[in-house]
């Protein structure tokens, strides 16, 4: 081969791998990240175990001595059944919250709840004090808990720590749990480490006041999707839970960051009671419905 024909075909081969070049950055470029199954996963997280920390007081604050209730308001309507088992004094007290149809009685058939939910199980709180008490400890854990057909698994300890200098009632609450999502959709894990401050409604007290309560969540949370995915959550303007509207955070934003992607935001929207948050992936905004 002469010294012409070897440089034609160099500068031919040079300009085959340029154009293979250029044509996998554009494809790169070109591919979207509109992934929002993540962000999904963590909110329905973040929801079923702040939950379950309305719930144990509302039990509190439901039954005051060793007996069975049937409640008719807050968040579990009369689908469930409250024992209250008093320890000696070396030991803690225990609150057995059993849902389920007929009152609670048949904890292995959904009924659905007065906040929408459809909820059976049990939910058992052992405790050390009131939870309004300062330097109270509730820890939390679950019998075959379920919402919505998703079970809900783990333990979660809350502790009152006091009043900040506003006044108002403070609690950490730390979270090691998981939720099974209905008809085979996988398992979404869930570690977090919040702040909890009651901003309103703790002055009022018994059943049927729990609907002035609103709180301000903070903190941070690492979990793994129901894809697999691993993920980590900063709370970034604190979540806020307003009890007239029981089923959804009204507001606050999440900075979110699957394993390997960008950083994206969850925002619960201006104070609104609504399903509906969104999801900003690289400047471009996705709605998802809260479940």
């Amino acid at each position: 081969m002469n010294a012409k024909n070897l440089i034609t075909k160099s500068l031919f081969t040079l300009a085959i791998i340029s154009l293979t070049v250029m044509g996998c950055k554009k494809d790169k470029k070109e591919e979207v990240d509109n992934d929002t199954q993540s962000s999904s996963d963590n909110a329905l997280a973040e929801s079923s175990f702040n939950d379950v920390t309305s719930i144990a007081d509302q039990a509190n604050d439901g039954a005051l001595s060793t007996f069975r209730v049937a409640s008719t308001d807050g968040l579990m309507g009369n689908c469930d059944s409250i024992i209250r088992q008093h320890a000696n004094s070396s030991n803690p007290d225990t609150l057995i919250i059993t849902f389920g149809f007929n009152g609670g009685t048949n904890p292995a058939v959904n009924c659905l709840c007065s906040d929408g939910r459809n909820r059976k199980g049990t939910i058992i709180v052992v405790y050390t004090g009131h939870y309004r008490d300062s330097l109270s400890t509730h820890t939390i854990s679950f019998s075959n808990y379920f919402v919505n057909d998703n079970q809900i698994m783990g333990t979660k300890t809350v502790k009152n720590i006091g009043r900040n200098a506003a006044g108002h009632p403070v609690f950490t609450i730390d979270v090691n749990g998981s939720v099974i999502l209905a008809n085979g959709g996988g398992t979404v894990t869930w570690v977090s480490s919040r702040t909890r401050e009651w901003i309103a409604g703790y002055t009022t007290f018994g059943p049927g006041n729990w609907a002035d309560d609103v709180y301000l969540i903070s903190g941070s949370a690492s979990g793994t999707s129901a894809s697999g995915n691993t993920f980590t959550a900063n709370i970034t303007s604190p979540l806020k839970r307003d009890f007239s509207c029981p089923r959804w955070f009204i507001s606050g934003t999440v900075d979110f960051t699957p394993s390997g992607k960008p950083v994206r935001t969850i925002d619960f929207g201006p104070g609104t009671c609504d399903d509906q948050a969104t999801v900003t992936i690289n400047g471009t905004v996705h709605t998802i419905t809260l479940h």
